[in-house]
Parts: structure tokens; C-alpha cells; sequence
């Protein structure tokens, strides 16, 4: 996996404003039609300045980084969390703010993993991406970049607006690990039903100082490793032992989200209670998920969920499920007890979820 450097065909502001970091991994956003077949394919982004123009108008000093090759964001990975992750703290001190070009369908993991792995970090992480390619007449894409690019660059006395991870789409600026992509045919991509948005734009960016993180007092501490051997298993009325004993008994696996119903209820049956009392016994972190989009799990509160806590599993609060698979990768890969992960994945660690169970 490489990253390319390139250059963009505009002057560089005398005095720049800021500075920003473009890293582009793929999706729609950088598609174009071939004028030949009249296919999709990733354009030369060497070429981005004459497919936003507005960026000129910008006073930043704007690199860009672009992913050799591009890929589909369903083709994302733990390894390119990592990567990113790396490049950010390669360039932290030189830059300002960062956006990050992705594709929209696994956008929400990414930047639950990115919240993670960047450790008191104290400059803005913006991703964002498109529904319609930038080659097309009615896209999103250039919107999209744009108002990214100025959040990434917005600043006031020396400190930066939204020091944390973010996805800006449409007109709404969401805390990353807690988006959730629910459209795919409008504009709003993303929802964030368990929490206020961080800023929205309109004719100016209107931000909500009140629920953004504040920026930490330590220093940026990057982690280098996510444990992969992670699972996750909706429940639903009639599930069959054989499908959750043969999740539960893959080889190798360390941690598993359990979506639940309502407030993190599960059935009762003797079977299903056996299966995951084994699961624990044998060391497998169980972390309890509501399916509600706007869902809280709080176990004991009927008994459909007493024997789960009894078990060991643990409560997700209100974490979505990509903050939970995410963050469980996360934690899993510490070198810590097995007490002390349960004790962290029940926290609040980078505003993922609102309370500690």
C-alpha cells in the first residue's frame, strides 16, 4: 500500500492561512466517466483544482496524497486504518487540519477507527466523500470538499474549532464514531440519531461549541494495532442455535458485538444463555448493542437482559455498531487483563458513547 504524492497546479498563498492535508483513498467523489465507454474510473487528482475551482479561492497551502491505486471503500481495512493513522502523525506538526477522501459505505468505520487509534488529538480530522461522482453534472462532491476543506482550516485564537474526527456530508458535520450511513440514493448519507450535530452549513458554517470535544492538554499519541478477529451478530426472532454456535465457535475469535433488541434484550432461551456463558468462559469479549438507531442498552433492566450482564457480557450504552466493532478491535489489541479491557470498553474513550454503564 502507497501513497502518492501530488501536485496541484495552483500558487501557493504568500501568507497561507492554514495549512491542510488532502489524503484521498478512493470512492465516488473521485470518479469521472471514461469518455470512451462512459464507465466510471478514478480521475488523475493532479486535476482536482480544475474540477473544484472554488478550492483557489481558498488561503490555505494544500497538499494531497493520494492512494495508489484508489480503491472501493468496501475494500478498506484494518491495514489502512493503520496507515492512516501513521500518515497523520507523520504530518501533525506540519499541518493544520485533515481531510480525508472515502468512499461513503464503510466511511462511519473509518472514522470510528481513526477517533481510536488518534489519541488526544488536537487538530481537526475531516472525512468526507459523495453520492455522485465529481464528474457529473448534479454532484455533491464539490459541496462536499469544499466545506470540508474549511472546517479542517477553521481556527479562532490559535485553536481549531473541531479538534476530532468528524464526517462532514451534505450540510452536517457529525463526530465520526458516531455516524451511521443510512442513505444511498439522497444527499443525507449520514445520520447521527444518538447525538447532536457538531456543526451545520448553510449560508454560513454554524458550529455547536457545547458537544464538540475540547482540545486535550497532552500530546498525540498514535496506536499501531487493531485486533481483527472480531464478529458481530444480530439477533432476530427464530435465530438458530447452529447459526450463533457457529459464530461463536470460529477460530480465533476474540471479541464479538451482540445486537440486541430494545434496551439490550436477548432471549432467554437455555440454549442460547449456555452458548454465550461458554463464549465468555472461553475468554471472547461480548460487548451488548442495541439494533434502535436511536437505542440505549441497559442491562438488568428486564430480565431479557439480567442474564447477560450475569454472564459477563458487557453494555454498550448507546455506541453505534461501528464505534462497538471498531472500538473492540481497538482495546482487544492492548496489551492489558482481561478486567481492565472489560473496564475500558464499558467507557467513554473518545465520545463514542454518553454515559459509563
Amino acid at each position: 500500500m502507497k501513497f502518492l504524492k501530488v501536485n496541484i497546479n495552483t500558487a501557493a498563498p504568500s501568507d497561507p492561512e492554514a495549512a491542510i492535508l488532502l489524503i484521498y483513498t478512493g470512492g465516488t467523489i473521485g470518479m469521472v466517466s471514461d469518455k470512451e465507454d462512459n464507465h466510471l474510473v478514478p480521475f488523475d487528482f493532479s486535476e482536482v483544482i480544475h474540477r473544484v475551482p472554488e478550492m483557489r479561492q481558498f488561503r490555505v497551502m494544500l497538499t494531497v496524497l493520494s492512494l495508489d491505486p484508489p480503491i472501493d471503500s468496501s475494500n478498506i481495512g484494518v491495514e489502512h486504518w493503520i496507515k492512516l493513522a501513521q500518515l497523520i502523525q507523520v504530518n501533525y506538526q506540519e499541518y493544520d487540519g485533515f481531510v480525508i477522501l472515502h468512499g461513503t459505505d464503510t466511511m462511519a468505520y473509518s472514522a470510528s477507527a481513526l477517533s481510536f487509534l488518534l489519541e488526544n488529538l488536537g487538530k481537526p480530522v475531516i472525512f468526507t466523500g459523495a453520492q455522485v461522482p465529481i464528474g457529473r453534472m448534479r454532484t455533491d462532491a464539490r459541496r462536499n470538499l469544499i466545506t470540508a476543506m474549511e472546517i479542517a482550516s477553521a481556527y479562532r485564537t490559535g485553536k481549531p474549532l473541531v479538534p476530532e474526527v468528524s464526517i462532514f456530508f451534505n450540510t452536517v458535520l457529525l463526530r465520526g464514531n458516531r455516524s451511521t450511513k443510512v442513505e444511498s440514493r439522497h444527499f443525507n448519507a449520514f445520520h447521527s440519531g444518538k447525538y447532536p450535530q457538531l456543526a451545520k452549513a448553510g449560508i454560513d458554517i454554524e458550529y455547536n461549541p457545547s458537544v464538540i470535544l475540547p482540545a486535550p492538554a497532552q500530546p498525540l499519541r498514535v496506536y499501531q494495532e487493531l485486533e481483527s478477529q472480531v464478529a458481530v451478530l444480530k439477533l432476530f426472532p427464530g435465530i438458530s442455535p447452529s447459526l450463533i454456535e457457529a459464530i461463536l465457535s470460529a477460530k480465533g475469535l476474540k471479541g464479538l458485538v451482540l445486537e440486541t433488541f430494545g434496551a439490550g434484550n436477548a432471549p432467554t432461551y437455555p440454549w442460547f444463555l449456555k452458548l454465550l456463558r461458554e463464549a465468555v468462559d472461553r475468554g471472547i469479549t461480548i460487548l451488548n448493542v442495541s439494533q434502535c438507531e436511536e437505542g440505549e442498552v441497559h442491562q438488568g433492566q428486564y430480565e431479557t437482559s439480567f442474564y447477560l450482564k450475569e454472564m459477563g457480557v458487557l453494555g454498550g450504552s448507546d455506541i453505534s455498531t461501528e464505534a462497538a466493532v471498531t472500538k473492540l478491535m481497538f482495546v482487544l489489541a492492548q496489551k492489558l487483563t482481561s478486567q481492565e479491557k472489560a473496564s475500558i470498553l464499558e467507557q467513554d474513550l473518545r465520545g463514542e458513547m454518553t454515559r459509563r454503564i
